[in-house]
């Protein structure tokens, strides 16, 4: 039999091969997170007639005589390009852009893939919604009273409590930043209402009790008579309430009798020091600050003791900075509590994912929680990744250990939430692709057919 045919009919093999890997590739065009395949050739040699010889001092050298024997697929190669990203607007929807795979669980079995079209099942799951695949990452452990992510340790079933409560925060800290204007006269003995109102500078804010319950946090500033960079602030805590809450202002830590403080500045504007009413000063240097307490109503006192209090803290800057300080420029007094730490109880209403994979819940009362941080793992050798169908990717002898751990990290990208990663399939190629296999395997046939005629008039010749 002639050579010529089994190379022609290695050739419609390996051509219609790589036909189907090009089928395959057009019908993933649109499949979420797909990594198109390549099929390589390489050609066959398996007989030799004669082979190289090198010069001599009587001729030059010779080649060697081989007879190729047709082809066969050197490789199906998984091209790990990336695929252009599309805007869904889903939450739970992600995106990697650079390297790196999402972890997916299913009991012990691990896989890895790039479609991020995730959901949520009934127990708050992070998962693929179509196989039920369990996406891996950290969930944030509270330590004294703060989200901690431990992204050292094992991997763990990502958990969404959505629904969940956030217990309410007793206040603890108010930060205030306003300015007193230095125009504003002293108030004299006798004066009117209305002159009393003009100089008298208010500050209002809400802070909280240990319920959530919220109060009215009022400190009223006024000029010490005779002292022109000194001001008396008056503290109250529900101020309009028809029981009194008791408010008392000091700088030790269990404040009890007045609710004034003196706030002195230095001719620069900024604030110099602090002192209460019972004759304590505070440091020129460093954070000043002054401690509130007041009676929470409704809470159950033990056996003999007095109302239940509440203390927080009240500060008033840094002495000698300008930047979120109380001030005294000659200009209009402005009204500033940039920032106080308590909140009612909420209920989790919605959460989102940023570039780190962080997933932070979103509290109806306001309030932010860090609940977990998505995995992603990276190979050595992405191409050696074994596909295990649905998308997804297994590890392999050839694709080295996985490398897992947070996005930006040893050469992971970054995650895009909201988005989802497309098919890199570019169809002009694929359809390029295919008109060349075509001609590849029409050319075989027809290397099939001559060598069948060349047979055909072989058997002719004892005619």
């Amino acid at each position: 039999m002639m050579r010529s045919l089994y190379s022609g009919v290695s050739g419609l093999q390996n051509h219609q091969v790589r036909m189907d890997v090009l089928g395959h590739n057009i019908a993933n065009v649109n499949t979420t997170g797909y990594k198109k395949n390549r099929v390589n050739f390489q050609d066959l040699l398996y007989q030799q007639m004669s082979g190289a010889a090198r010069p001599n001092e009587e001729v030059g050298g010779v080649n060697p005589k081989e007879i190729g024997l047709g082809m066969s697929i050197a490789s199906v190669d998984t091209i790990h390009t990336q695929g252009s990203l599309q805007t869904t607007g889903v939450m739970t929807d992600v995106a990697i852009q650079g390297n790196g795979f999402f972890v997916l669980q299913k009991g012990d079995s691990r896989f890895f893939t790039r479609a991020g079209a995730f959901g949520l099942d009934r127990d708050g799951r992070l998962v693929n919604p179509a196989n039920g695949y369990r996406v891996q990452g950290w969930n944030a452990q509270v330590v004294n009273g703060r989200e901690i992510l431990n992204t050292s340790g094992a991997l763990e079933d990502l958990v969404i409590p959505v629904g969940s409560k956030d217990p309410a925060k007793a206040t603890e800290q108010v930060y205030l930043a306003c300015n007193l204007d230095k125009r504003v006269p002293e108030i004299p003995e006798g004066a009117t209402e209305e002159t009393i109102l003009r100089g008298t500078w208010r500050v209002e804010e809400k802070v909280y009790d240990s319920f959530g319950i919220e109060h009215i946090l009022r400190i009223e500033f006024t000029r010490v008579p005779g002292q022109p960079n000194q001001w008396n602030a008056a503290v109250t805590v529900d101020p309009e309430a028809e029981a009194a809450t008791n408010t008392a202002v000091s700088l030790g830590a269990a404040p009890e009798g007045t609710n004034n403080f003196v706030v002195e500045f230095t001719n620069l504007g900024t604030l110099r020091r602090v002192a209460d009413a019972q004759g304590n000063q505070s440091p020129e240097e460093g954070a000043l600050a002054v401690n509130v307490a007041f009676d929470v109503q409704g809470a159950a006192a033990e056996a003999g003791a007095g109302p239940v209090r509440q203390t927080f803290a009240l500060n008033l800057g840094t002495a000698g900075s300008v930047r979120s300080s109380v001030t005294q420029f000659a200009e209009t007094s402005s009204t500033k509590v940039f920032q106080q730490d308590g909140y009612s109880m909420g209920y989790l209403e919605s959460f989102k994912i940023d570039q780190s994979g962080i997933i932070t819940a979103v509290y109806s009362n306001g309030s932010n929680r860090t609940i977990g941080q998505m995995a992603l793992a990276s190979f050595t050798n992405p191409g050696g990744l074994e596909k295990s169908g649905e998308t997804n990717f297994v590890q392999s002898n050839n694709s080295g250990l996985a490398d897992i751990g947070p996005s930006g990290i040893a050469g992971k990208g970054k995650i895009i939430a909201g988005t989802l990663e497309m098919s890199n399939v570019d169809l002009a190629e694929q359809f390029t692709d295919m008109i060349v296999t075509q001609r590849g395997f029409q050319a075989s046939s027809k290397t099939i057919q001559t060598s069948d005629q060349m047979l055909q008039e072989l058997l002719t010749l004892k005619r």
